[in-house]
């Protein structure tokens, strides 16, 4: 990492530190950073393995209900139901990786795709979600049975250290010899297993390292915003992520942060002026992105620098 991208998230982060007190209004923000842990989850597998899964939303949504479902019926702690979602997450990607694993391309897109449907259909169903209505009145409760999350305030520094740890492991996982192994393979699969590197196994386990962090931002959001809905685990929320990784730029580690927070802040400033156009102007938005910065906003600015770089050595 350069001085200059290390002094960047310094920077972002005294910003991110101080943000309840310069007026940002901590839910919003809670509610960037949960989207954004999923966004940043997502991205180490499409970005640094090069597997495209349709069905994230299963491991962000039950995680979710079952986080939510902990602390509400069973009286678990946040952190034991943070906890239970991120297990949650863990215990889906087994199964799913195991089915989905060994196809490739858009088979293993719409595999992933099946099966987060089937699991829309069983939260659809199931008594303790609360089907159409979803699981309401989800309490925030004492982290650790001690320091108590109903202050806004309390819980946002709360959810900005998960976030940061996770993101800071997403970078350590992705720069360690095991994240170069996926590299490799997202740039040449048969030269990977030619090396002798057993690819399946990889693949299996950087995308139940996905499905994990993706349940932990879906119990995160339950624990934030008090419930869990449909909406966590529709097919549509599969796609939303997708946009929000391509947005920030694949394959970067800040671009799906920048891509949850582009999102969020339309949907959010947007909704009650336009209703459900905001989905068209994000969506055209999406198109000029592509069209425009190929590599994602954060992608082109890297680009942009390392162009600039050469030519001022070649000088």
């Amino acid at each position: 990492m350069s001085r200059a991208t290390r002094f960047t998230y310094l920077a972002l982060l005294a910003l991110a530190l101080i943000a309840p007190m310069i007026g940002l209004y901590p839910v919003f923000v809670m509610k960037l950073l949960c989207f954004a842990l999923f966004a940043c989850a997502f991205n180490l597998l499409l970005g640094f393995t090069g597997l495209l899964s349709f069905g994230h939303a299963a491991f962000f949504g039950f995680a979710a209900y079952v986080a939510g479902w902990a602390i509400k019926a069973l009286g678990w702690t946040p952190e034991l139901g943070l906890l239970a979602g991120a297990a949650t997450g863990a215990l889906l990607g087994l199964v799913f990786g195991l089915v989905a694993i060994r196809r490739q391309g858009i088979y293993f897109a719409m595999v992933t795709l099946a099966l987060s449907q089937m699991i829309f259909f069983v939260c659809l169903q199931a008594p303790f979600t609360g089907g159409e209505d979803g699981l309401q009145g989800v309490p925030r409760g004492n982290l650790f049975g001690l320091l108590s999350l109903r202050s806004d305030t309390t819980m946002y520094y709360v959810v900005l250290a998960i976030f940061v740890a996770c993101f800071l492991a997403i970078l350590r996982i992705v720069t360690s010899p095991f994240g170069q192994v996926l590299k490799m393979i997202r740039e040449n699969e048969p030269r990977a297993t030619s090396l002798g590197y057993q690819v399946d196994r990889y693949k299996l386990l950087a995308f139940i390292l996905s499905a994990t962090l993706s349940g932990l931002a879906g119990s995160l959001k339950t624990v934030v915003m008090g419930f869990a809905s449909l909406t966590d685990v529709h097919w549509a929320m599969s796609g939303e992520v997708i946009l929000m990784s391509l947005l920030g730029g694949v394959g970067t580690f800040f671009g799906p942060v920048l891509g949850a927070g582009i999102v969020i802040a339309l949907q959010d400033n947007l909704a009650d002026k336009v209703g459900a156009w905001v989905n068209v102007i994000i969506g055209v938005i999406f198109v000029v992105c592509v069209l425009a910065f190929r590599k994602g906003v954060v992608g082109e600015v890297q680009a942009f620098l390392e162009r600039r770089r050469k030519g001022s050595r070649a000088g």
